[in-house]
């Protein structure tokens, strides 16, 4: 088992584009209805959102690769890049998406495990994210991890507000 961890740039648009429409529809498609997840996938992974984002000095995505092939991905942001005001003493993680095939592989761990590097090596005390309420296997994994719910606050599937917990880990 090989996996490699690599930063995307702007050249990997279109590849994260296709990753994250794929593993955010195969991970809440069954839940929500098709229009609301059409709707979300136009708004949040279009090209020039995703360029916007990866333009954004405060936030990084880096592919995981599992023997050669792009597995999954991580979305990290610290400072204004945050999705809450959490503080400059905290990394947000806004995505960790695994596609299906990949998962029960031990990648989400290695991508928790590079924000964690990543949020050392800025000195961030803290590291958090926003995960649906409903996504019970997710909330398990984060509490496995050292997550405890610190909060929640509302995400927008098309029309529908849901409520994503807060889960935050202090970092020694």
């Amino acid at each position: 088992m090989t996996v490699k961890i690599k930063k995307c740039n702007r050249e990997d648009i279109q590849i994260l584009k296709e990753m994250s429409i794929e593993t955010f529809n195969d991970t809440f498609k069954e839940q929500n209805s098709p229009e609301n997840i059409k709707a979300y996938l136009k708004r949040a992974f279009n090209s020039k959102q995703l360029e916007k984002e990866l333009s954004n000095s405060f936030s990084e995505f880096f592919f995981v690769n599992f023997n050669n092939e792009i597995a999954g991905y991580l979305k990290v942001n610290t400072n204004d890049a945050q999705s809450e005001q959490m503080g400059d003493d905290s990394l947000e993680i806004e995505r960790i998406y695994i596609k299906h095939k990949f998962q029960k592989h031990g990648l989400g761990k290695y991508l928790l495990n590079k924000a964690m590097e990543i949020a050392l090596e800025r000195n961030k005390k803290k590291i958090w994210l926003g995960v649906w309420e409903k996504n019970e296997n997710a909330i398990a994994f984060y509490k496995k991890m050292g997550f405890a719910q610190t909060g929640a606050h509302s995400f927008y599937m098309g029309d529908e507000e849901q409520i994503d917990f807060i889960m935050t880990k202090i970092l020694v």
